[in-house]
């Protein structure tokens, strides 16, 4: 079901009789799975076939956004979206009903304000510049925030005047959710009187586009509490980010490049440097081939890796396409991460390499 409207709202025509409307609302989504193989999983180095939950070419799911029409160029807006594993079929996110976004605001000349769960600036910065974005394959496997870049009890503002566009978000307890030990949910709610610093975060963004090229630039800053996850677990500990990024686009590419520079109070390796590069490719108009570079290094410490991923999708129709995904990564001192983001529990021993094979089908309603 896609793209129904209403003229007036039911109990709102009944509440106002002399009030009149023009509101549209919309129901979307897509799913996306497929069959994945990784090898050198864990201390045994085992072969691991499964189907993902978290993320294939992107994360599957669903939602509702509308608008009204207020009049003089002003609009009331809101989107509730849920995010879900098509493995199993149960809500992503810590399993909120509405994990990935769940917001009301009002949108004019002047751009749009918001408040609720919502994406902070650091998600905005890098949609463009990060060719691959949440592919299964990607920056998510060397950064597990970047796909969850998402904040509760929050305000934002974002407008666009001319090519510039600056937003900001910020939060008064960012994570009510507690997934365990894991980005989707880090038990963080904030909301404190007893400590008015506890889970703040904060975001910033300023970015320049044309036709053929952007510029981003964002901040994206986290505080802790007792009890949060990802070793943030006092108020006065941060996990900062600083992303800078560009896009190209040519007449059958797009180029994409970055660098995302962290300083993670609640780390034992709190600083580290994030490069990616990728490039996507046209080759017919519905088949699309693309493939991204990613190094991340930790400063004053051995711990690196390298992750190179490819991907080639074939589209049927606008809705349905078939894809096949290909990932390495090379591990060095103590890191152990995996090349997959689509599932927890794949990773490998410190220091060794894997590598990764998903083919799937993603349709989009």
């Amino acid at each position: 079901m896609r793209g129904f409207g209403f003229g007036c709202a039911v109990g709102l025509c009944a509440a106002a009789p002399g009030m009149t409307a023009a509101q549209s609302v919309t129901m979307y989504g897509l799913i996306d799975t497929g069959i994945e193989y990784i090898n050198h999983v864990g201390s045994s180095g085992a072969s691991l076939v499964r189907q993902p939950s978290f993320a294939a070419t992107v994360p599957s799911r669903w939602g509702i956004r509308g608008s009204e029409d207020l009049g003089g160029g002003l609009k009331s807006v809101f989107a509730l979206e849920s995010g879900f594993a098509p493995d199993t079929g149960v809500s992503n996110q810590g399993g909120r009903l509405f994990g990935r976004r769940a917001w009301v605001g009002l949108r004019g000349t002047f751009g749009q304000i918001a408040l609720g769960r919502q994406d902070t600036m650091l998600f905005w910065a890098r949609l463009d510049t990060d060719v691959l974005t949440s592919n299964i394959y990607g920056i998510g496997s060397l950064d597990a925030y970047l796909p969850n870049a998402r904040a509760d009890n929050a305000v934002s503002y974002k407008g666009t005047f001319g090519g510039l566009t600056v937003g900001a978000t910020y939060s008064l307890g960012r994570d009510s959710a507690n997934a365990g030990p894991a980005p989707a949910g880090t038990n963080c709610p904030g909301e404190n009187p007893a400590d008015q610093r506890a889970c703040r975060e904060w975001s910033a963004m300023l970015m320049y586009e044309t036709t053929r090229w952007g510029l981003s630039a964002a901040y994206d800053s986290l505080r802790g509490a007792p009890g949060a996850f990802g070793g943030l677990t006092r108020s006065s500990l941060k996990d900062d980010r600083l992303a800078l990024g560009g896009y190209m686009l040519l007449p059958r590419a797009k180029l994409g490049m970055g660098l995302l520079r962290r300083n993670n109070e609640g780390s034992a390796t709190p600083r580290s440097d994030l490069w990616f590069a990728g490039v996507a490719y046209d080759v017919t108009p519905k088949l699309v081939l693309a493939g991204e570079v990613y190094y991340l290094k930790f400063r004053h410490n051995p711990n690196r890796a390298w992750l190179g991923a490819v991907r080639g999708m074939y589209a049927f129709s606008k809705r349905t396409s078939v894809y096949a995904t290909a990932g390495y990564i090379d591990n060095a001192g103590q890191s152990a991460l995996s090349v997959s983001g689509g599932f927890s529990g794949g990773n490998p021993a410190p220091g060794i390499n894997q590598a990764g094979l998903m083919l799937g089908v993603k349709h989009v309603f």
